[in-house]
């Protein structure tokens, strides 16, 4: 009897090691998906976070290609105006000159007639040049572009420079972030540009 109960003692001894030994082996392989699943969050969240800032550089990129496109636009606006204007000038000079040469040798019966038609010319010249100038103004609108969330993206960058092993302390800036872009995208859909 004596021996059973040495026997039983050790068996329930032996059963509660191989328990802990099992509760033991279950907590480190928790600990192990727990850790694994950490890391891959952190490399999901860092990778979408890249993603995130290139889209932007790339975006910022074409909106610089886009204003120097707009500026080409402007600057042959400008030149396409400036040739016009002289050309105004030119006619003007010589209407002018006209008068002056028309007034002092014609007759007194045809210095009338000759003003009406060079107040006329005039008039309509003038009409002309303005209605030429409003159709290029309105061919080559102005456009004003101011890059988005460049703030968030100056902190998130700051960020990532002082954080370069825990990206994950960069998190709420990277939400932030992509909320403000979405937010700046949603508007532009919704302004039709």
């Amino acid at each position: 009897m004596l021996l059973d109960t040495v026997s039983e003692e050790e068996l329930k001894r032996r059963v509660a090691e191989e328990l802990a030994l099992e509760q033991a082996k279950k907590e480190s392989e928790k600990q192990k998906q727990l850790k694994q699943s950490k890391e891959l969050d952190q490399e999901s969240a860092h990778e979408q976070l890249t993603r995130a800032i290139l889209r932007e550089r790339i975006s910022s990129e074409e909106e610089r290609s886009r204003a120097k496109h707009l500026i080409k636009q402007l600057e042959e606006k400008d030149r396409v105006i400036k040739k016009q204007d002289e050309f105004y000038k030119q006619q003007l000079a010589r209407l002018e000159e006209r008068e002056t040469l028309g007034g002092a040798g014609g007759s007194r019966a045809q210095r009338p007639t000759k003003g009406l038609e060079s107040a006329e010319f005039y008039k309509v010249t003038t009409e002309q040049y303005q209605k030429a100038t409003e159709e290029v103004e309105a061919k080559f609108k102005r456009y004003d572009f101011h890059p988005v969330c460049a703030d968030l993206q100056a902190q998130i960058l700051q960020c990532y420079r002082q954080h370069t092993h825990q990206t994950l302390s960069c998190s709420a800036l990277a939400a932030q972030y992509m909320h403000c872009v979405n937010q700046a995208k949603q508007g532009t859909l919704e302004k039709g540009g």
